[in-house]
C-alpha cells in the first residue's frame, strides 16, 4: 500500500497533472497531449494508463470522495469510541488537509461533476452522503441537543466553508499553511457551536 513517503506512480502523476490542468482551464480546455507533456510522456502514451480524459475525470472525482470517506472511517476506528470532541477535531483536521492540499480537486468537483457518466456521478453522491452521515453522527454526540436535520445542514455548511480554499487566493498569498489550517479549524468549530446554540 502506498504511503505519503512513497514516490508517486506514473498513474498518480498523470492524475495530479490532469486535476491541475482541468481546474485551471476546464475539462474541455485540456487535451491529452497537454496532460502527457506535463508528465513527460506522449499524449497517446496516456492510453496505456487510462481509456481517455473521461476515465481520468471519473477516477479523480470518485477517488477523492472514496478517500475522504475512508479517511473519516479510519479516524473513527482509531478513536476507539473515545472522546467525541477529539474525534470531531480529527475529522475537521482531515478535511482541512484535503481542502488545503487538493484544491484543484475541489474546483474540479464544482465545475465538472455533471460531466461524469450517470453511474459515476451517483457513486460520487453516494460516497459523499456516507461521509456527511459519519460527521452528523459525531456532531450529534458532541452536541446531543442538535436535531439531525440541523446537524446535517451544519455539516454541509462547514464543508462549504472548508472547501472554499480555492477562492482564498493563490497558495503563496495565504498566511501560511499552519496558520490557515488553524483559522479554518476555529471557524469550523465556531460554526458547529453556533448551530447548536
Amino acid at each position: 500500500m502506498a504511503t505519503r513517503t512513497d514516490a508517486p506512480t506514473r498513474r498518480e502523476q498523470i492524475l495530479k497533472e490532469a486535476a491541475r490542468l482541468f481546474a485551471e482551464r476546464g475539462f474541455h480546455g485540456v487535451g491529452v497531449d497537454e496532460i502527457g507533456a506535463a508528465v513527460g510522456i506522449s499524449g497517446p502514451g496516456l492510453y496505456r494508463h487510462f481509456a481517455g480524459k473521461d476515465a481520468m475525470l471519473a477516477e479523480l472525482l470518485v477517488g477523492i470522495s472514496g478517500q475522504l470517506l475512508t479517511g473519516g472511517k479510519r479516524r473513527v476506528a482509531e478513536s476507539g469510541g473515545g472522546d467525541p470532541e477529539v474525534l470531531l477535531d480529527s475529522l475537521i483536521e482531515g478535511h482541512i488537509d484535503f481542502a488545503l492540499d487538493d484544491r484543484p480537486l475541489i474546483t474540479l468537483h464544482d465545475r465538472e461533476l455533471d460531466r461524469l457518466r450517470d453511474s459515476d456521478r451517483k457513486l460520487v453522491r453516494q460516497l459523499q452522503r456516507q461521509y456527511v452521515e459519519l460527521w452528523v453522527e459525531i456532531l450529534r454526540e458532541v452536541y446531543p441537543g442538535l436535531a439531525e436535520p440541523a446537524a446535517r445542514s451544519a455539516v454541509h455548511s462547514v464543508f462549504g466553508l472548508l472547501n472554499s480554499t480555492p477562492h482564498l487566493g493563490r497558495p503563496g498569498s495565504l498566511p501560511g499553511r499552519g496558520a490557515t489550517a488553524e483559522l479554518l479549524h476555529r471557524m469550523a468549530r465556531g460554526a458547529f457551536a453556533a448551530a447548536a446554540a
